[in-house]
């Protein structure tokens, strides 16, 4: 599957699919879907033989620069629009925030009831696509990032792990359930080739090794 855009056009139509994706999850039933579904196995293998490989620089990154948790509909930020789509049976306030619920956090097995126990991961930290390309970005390309509810690259976590993982690429930290790394890597790299991000050697290598066995 070719790119969607060039570089220069990521912040418009990143946010025309993102408004397309809003209005799915809240005309459609009560999603208990977590993640989107990744490209296959074999398709990640293709996209990350095409990355670019190059070393990481994080020079100026701030996450402020990364403007998340937006509006997405009526009282609805995009943290509130990912716990709504990854949880079971969760009721919201006027307000929109999740008053009850139930989540599984695939990251590592655990279930929760209380909102407050789960964080929004960014799959792709803020702080790696700095590293990796984004530090050339405009805001408005960045917040697209940062709030994209198409792509495999925000998910309901348990709020601990999410912090262990911190800004780690794959070399670094796996999740700790094993049987969701071929996902987990698949995502990644799905994420990395839409946002024509690049990768380090330890990175690719790591990924290469996941998928070889997916």
């Amino acid at each position: 599957m070719p790119k969607f855009y060039a570089r220069r056009r990521l912040s418009i139509l990143a946010a025309l699919t993102g408004l397309i994706a809003s209005v799915g999850l809240f005309n459609g039933p009560t999603a208990s879907a977590a993640l989107p579904t990744p490209v296959s196995a074999a398709t990640a293998r293709t996209y990350l033989a095409s990355l670019t490989v190059a070393t990481e620089d994080r020079t100026g990154y701030d996450r402020d620069l990364f403007p998340h948790w937006i509006t997405i509909s009526g009282t609805c930020n995009t943290r509130e629009t990912v716990l709504k789509r990854d949880g079971t049976n969760v009721v919201t306030s006027s307000a929109c925030a999740a008053t009850s619920g139930s989540w599984y956090s695939v990251y590592d097995g655990a279930t929760w009831t209380a909102a407050s126990d789960l964080d929004i991961d960014h799959l792709v930290p803020l702080a790696e696509a700095w590293d990796s390309g984004a530090s050339g970005w405009t805001t408005a390309q960045r917040q697209a990032f940062a709030n994209d509810l198409t792509r495999p690259q925000l998910i309901a976590v348990t709020d601990n792990v999410n912090q262990a993982k911190s800004d780690q690429d794959p070399a670094e930290w796996m999740p700790p359930v094993a049987s969701y790394a071929c996902t987990y890597v698949r995502a990644w790299v799905q994420v990395k080739y839409y946002y024509d991000l690049s990768v380090d050697s330890a990175e690719k290598t790591k990924l290469s090794s996941v998928l070889s066995g997916c």
